[in-house]
């Protein structure tokens, strides 16, 4: 019984499952603060590119008669 225990014990250590599992937890960390770091850098400039473009549309457009 005690060499059995000793053997699962064993198993156990060797299993990487959850060390992969943990590897791809921080690939994903990595890329969602990567597009953080992205999205706050050029954030601002977007939302003025977006709103002269809208701006633009708007006064493109005939009124409604």
């Amino acid at each position: 019984m005690l060499l059995n225990l000793f053997a699962k014990k064993e198993a156990f250590v060797r299993c990487e499952k959850g060390a992969t599992a943990i590897e791809y937890g921080l690939i994903a960390a990595g890329i969602a603060v990567a597009i953080s770091v992205i999205v706050f850098a050029v954030g601002t400039d977007l939302v003025n590119l977006f709103s002269g473009i809208g701006a633009k549309i708007v006064s493109a457009t005939p009124a409604a008669a």
